[in-house]
């Protein structure tokens, strides 16, 4: 009796990994995709993923900063699935644009910051572009303390960075400062540092430092969907031309109505529907403002 159920449990265990190993064969492949790129828009990459983890529990997706530069060089060299960036790919020296494809897949605020000890809340461009060509160096010239300007600047590469001078200095050569690619490591620096001046994206403020107003107009969203705002950029998602099923798969999921509607407004993004102005790669504005 003894060995006739050792020899049923024996064919029971037998049957079941059968069972598991068909039923293991039938499931879809891991969708495997690898985000590499702006700091700008990893917060709200990251948040996505972990939403879009629940929907479709195969998918693997790996997100990295590293800057645009590295997104878009990385992305071109087919070396990731998608590389994000806050400009457009003809915007950075050795990315040609006809072999890429780019999606847009949010809008990021960029914010200048002081900090919060300095008293200064608000500065119009024209301040904010003495301030990075050098010819203002206290903050004594502009109404606040008698305290030297710490200027930090983003790294050369940074998405942020190219917009910001493309709307603030028009042209003009910054000054030579201290740099920093990290959102995180920027916001840091400025609020432990009397006197210092930077500029984030706005999914990045809180209470560390002070956000500034330009020429009395605030940050908001609803500003920036008119360019009321003007310190402002696209969050670009690039792939290859032919970019894998997964790939577009979890692109498509973070340009839809709902994903917009929810975890980009709630990571302080812009939804891409609600903006009534358009930017080229230029600069150069378009719509209703």
């Amino acid at each position: 009796m003894k060995r006739i159920i050792t020899i049923i449990i024996t064919v029971l265990i037998i049957v079941g990994l059968g069972a598991g190993w068909i039923t293991a064969k039938k499931q879809p492949p891991l969708s495997k995709v690898t985000i590499v790129g702006s700091s700008a828009l990893q917060p709200l990459t990251e948040a996505v993923t972990n939403e879009y983890r629940t929907v479709n529990p195969r998918a693997s997706i790996t997100v990295q900063g590293g800057g645009s530069g590295t997104g878009l060089s990385q992305v071109q060299a087919g070396a990731v699935n998608i590389g994000s960036s806050d400009i457009f790919a003809e915007q950075k020296d050795g990315i040609d644009e006809q072999k890429l494809h780019d999606h847009i897949v949010a809008v990021s605020g960029i914010v200048p910051i002081v900090n919060r000890d300095l008293g200064i809340k608000d500065l119009s461009l024209s301040q904010l572009r003495q301030i990075y060509t050098g010819q203002v160096t206290n903050w004594r010239q502009l109404g606040g303390p008698d305290r030297p300007i710490t200027v930090i600047n983003r790294a050369d590469g940074s998405g942020t960075r190219v917009a910001f001078e493309q709307v603030v200095l028009k042209g003009q050569r910054p000054l030579n400062a201290q740099e920093q690619d990290s959102n995180g490591t920027v916001k840091e620096i400025v609020a432990r540092t009397p006197g210092a001046i930077s500029y984030i994206s706005a999914a990045y403020l809180n209470q560390q430092v002070q956000p500034l107003k330009i020429g009395g107009v605030s940050p908001t969203a609803k500003n920036i969907t008119t360019n009321r705002w003007p310190l402002w950029s696209y969050e670009h998602m690039y792939t290859q031309q032919h970019p894998t099923k997964a790939t577009q798969a979890f692109i498509n999921y973070m340009q839809s109505k709902p994903v917009q509607q929810t975890l980009v407004k709630r990571a302080h993004y812009v939804n891409i529907h609600d903006m009534r102005v358009q930017k080229n790669a230029a600069g150069i504005i378009r719509g209703k403002e």
